[in-house]
């Protein structure tokens, strides 16, 4: 029963994790009843357009049904229902707290004033926020009443930051789905598999599954990583371990001034103070690198003039570079430092508190490094400079610029060696110099760091220059030309003899010599062993064969009711298999109450089949050819006879087609025919589900297997596997 009341009650709420009847991506799929809101569209609702375009002025850009920017406002003057309106709240609101999406769809049901809506997200988290946060804002929109609107975005803002991938890892992500490689997230941080089974590689952030404990433990050690570089004929400058203040002046007055001090085992850039030229400075400087690294030990060096870039390194080869610059500020004769940072310095869009930004805000009174650059200036964080004095606040960790098309090769050449000589696959390499497009030799610059696990966000946001496509470079690095991360994936979708389907696919594809996974009905199946003896259709159940790395293919077994609940368990599959379109009387809960609903339920099944896969339709489902024109790749119809229209039509342009002929199993390419065996030649058990054997036989032809070896696997099947729990 739908309610009376001027309300959006949510009767659902669910995310659909994988492909769906909505679209390919995960969304957050809800339940709506909207009451008295049913007779009440948004041109019925006085004041409403004039209080949500103000509030969310974005929604100006948002196409809708009509195809163009400001058609969703078009459609809300004509008059639209609520829930069709809460969509395009939420995605507005997503957007505003920074995770950018797009998709949404509102239907009604058969039910009046029942909806449902779809809304696609990255998070499942921010979107259910996203979802509450916007019904809200919208009721209180519709009655005129107050909402603190900034607040709650604060809120939802936060919940991204702190949920969602980072900014870098999630570039990296981009890039990997623009070469048709899947991801999947392992965890609530950065640690993301890129591709599937035996075929998956795994990033967290900037660091991959080639990237080296020892090399990082190097790359910590700035001493050991100066001493091989050395070695090896890399440009560094001179300097030593001190572990003490009194070394520290010591080491400096041997090497001659001006001298920079660092943390032994730091990075990034932190505790490292440059120029120093009195032992005052230097002991200083000494306390605050001895407490920024897990060591007393400090680094005392030669002071390299020139300015400070950062170049990337990505698999041996140089993938960007960005310069860094100074930060100063200019007196106005009344601002304290403090005051003139937070209006000269912290107002760049490019700096902020959390991930998204490429630079961090400058704290004067806070941190040590300028506290002490302020002091050999003869300043602190409250003083107030003349008018257009200029005052430096930080000499270096402000990379910038990007000077990629600068460099020169011979310097390209030697941060690639830099990185080979720690043993990284993927680094940060700061040196300095005056000029990045002439040899480091000529200049008397120097590497000074080779960093793990490097930023890329002065790479994708600088302030200055051609933003660089850093993510590719790593998914370049990671996977080869013809690389997609993916292993063969079947997907059986239907209600007849599902399990028995996947797990002859399955034996024929052992047979072949590759270790296959299964998930169905029946339990999961690792390498023809039984090691979950209950229901495995769900979701969770297909992604342990996806995180398997033993797994070199892999079956699914889902219906509609699994489609429904959570979506598949897969992105894109190499063989579809469709075996009917019954089972819509189980379906109430769903609001599904009639056999042609099941079409747009089980078509995901071949909506999801890859260009250079197959769709395995069974001829006997009066839809077949409607549900083999969805198909982006090749086609193959099973069915009892050539009497079939479908398999009939099919062969005559060539195609081809599974069926029976006086008994013997057909495969058939256009008029040619091949016996594969006769029906009755199979155990009883399977003889008697002639449709169920003739999908296997087309799902394992269209992987190509050999028809010896399907016929060898179908007499051999051993329906009680050995089992392995654990």
């Amino acid at each position: 029963m739908t309610t009376k009341k001027k309300d959006i009650t949510p009767l659902s709420i669910k995310h659909l994790r994988g492909p769906n009847i909505w679209t390919y991506r995960p969304v957050i799929e809800v339940y709506l009843d909207i009451g008295e809101f049913e007779q009440l569209p948004s041109n019925l609702l006085p004041g409403l357009y004039e209080r949500l375009t103000a509030t969310l002025p974005g929604l100006m850009q948002h196409r809708c049904g009509v195809g163009e920017i400001g058609g969703f406002l078009e459609r809300l003057k004509e008059g639209t229902w609520v829930g069709h309106i809460l969509e395009h709240v939420v995605l507005e609101l997503q957007n505003l707290a920074g995770m950018k999406t797009g998709f949404g769809q509102t239907r009604s049901t058969h039910i009046d004033g029942v909806y449902k809506m779809a809304f696609r997200t990255r998070q499942e988290q921010v979107g259910r926020a996203a979802f509450a946060m916007g019904r809200e804002l919208l009721l209180s929109l519709i009655d005129d009443k107050a909402y603190d609107f900034d607040g709650e975005l604060t809120k939802l803002r936060d919940m991204v930051d702190a949920l969602c991938l980072g900014p870098s890892t999630a570039h990296i992500v981009d890039a990997a789905t623009d070469r048709n490689i899947p991801s999947i997230r392992l965890t609530e941080g950065n640690l993301v598999q890129l591709g599937h089974g035996a075929a998956q590689r795994r990033i967290w952030t900037a660091e991959t599954d080639r990237t080296s404990a020892i090399a990082e433990s190097i790359a910590s050690d700035k001493d050991m990583t100066k001493s091989l570089l050395k070695a090896c004929g890399v440009p560094v400058p001179e300097g030593s371990l001190v572990r003490s203040a009194e070394e520290a002046w010591e080491e400096a007055q041997d090497i001659g001034l001006p001298v920079v001090v660092k943390p032994y085992d730091g990075n990034h850039g932190r505790g490292v103070t440059l120029n120093l030229m009195t032992q005052e400075d230097v002991h200083a400087a000494y306390e605050i690198a001895s407490h920024q690294g897990d060591s007393r030990s400090v680094i005392v060096e030669r002071y390299v003039v020139g300015d400070e870039h950062r170049l990337l390194v990505v698999g041996n080869k140089l993938a960007a570079a960005a310069k860094g610059e100074s930060l100063w500020v200019n007196g106005d004769g009344k601002s304290s430092i403090k005051q003139l940072v937070a209006k000269q310095i912290n107002t760049d869009p490019r700096r902020g508190e959390t991930e998204e930004f490429p630079l961090g805000l400058v704290k004067p009174d806070q941190s040590a490094e300028i506290i002490l650059e302020l002091k050999r200036q003869g300043m602190n964080a409250d003083s107030i400079p003349a008018r257009d004095q200029k005052v430096l606040i930080q000499p270096n960790g402000n990379v910038a610029i990007d000077v990629t098309d600068q460099v020169h090769p011979e310097n390209a050449r030697l941060v690639a060696l830099a990185t080979r000589i720690v043993g990284l696959d993927i680094a940060g390499i700061d040196l300095v110099c005056e000029d990045i497009s002439r040899p480091l030799q000529e200049q008397k610059g120097a590497i000074i760091e080779v960093n793990a696990s490097p930023g890329l966000l002065s790479h994708l946001k600088p302030a200055v220059g051609k933003p660089r496509e850093v993510g590719a470079a790593i998914i370049e690095h990671l996977f080869g030309p013809e690389d997609n991360g993916r292993m063969p994936i079947v997907g059986i979708a239907g209600s007849r003899g599902g399990s028995l389907i996947a797990r002859l696919v399955s034996s024929m594809l052992s047979m072949s010599g590759t270790y296959s996974g299964v998930a169905c009905a029946d339990g999961l199946y690792l390498d023809q062993r039984q090691v979950v003896k209950s229901d495995c259709t769900s979701w969770d159940a297909g992604q342990r064969l996806l995180l398997n790395r033993n797994v070199q293919n892999a079956v699914f077994e889902t219906n509609a009711k699994r489609i429904l609940e959570n979506g598949l368990a897969y992105d894109k599959c190499a063989v579809g298999v469709v075996t009917d379109l019954d089972g819509f009387e189980d379906l109430a809960d769903f609001y599904i109450n009639d056999a042609e609903q099941m079409f747009k339920i089980l078509r995901t099944q071949v909506d999801v089949v890859l260009p250079s896969g197959c769709a395995v339709i069974n001829a006997e489902i009066a839809q077949a050819q409607e549900l083999a024109d969805l198909s982006d790749g090749e086609v193959i119809y099973y069915g009892h006879s050539t009497h079939n229209t479908a398999i009939c039509k099919h062969l005559q342009i060539g195609k081809r087609a599974v069926y029976l002929q006086n008994d013997q199993i057909v495969l058939a390419t256009g008029s040619q025919e091949r016996n594969l065996l006769a029906l009755s030649s199979l155990k009883a058990s399977k003889a008697e589900q002639p449709l169920v054997i003739m999908a296997a036989v087309a799902a394992a032809w269209a992987l190509d297997i050999t028809p010896d070896l399907i016929a060898a696997a179908l007499r051999n099947f051993d329906s009680n596997p050995p089992k392995k729990h654990y």
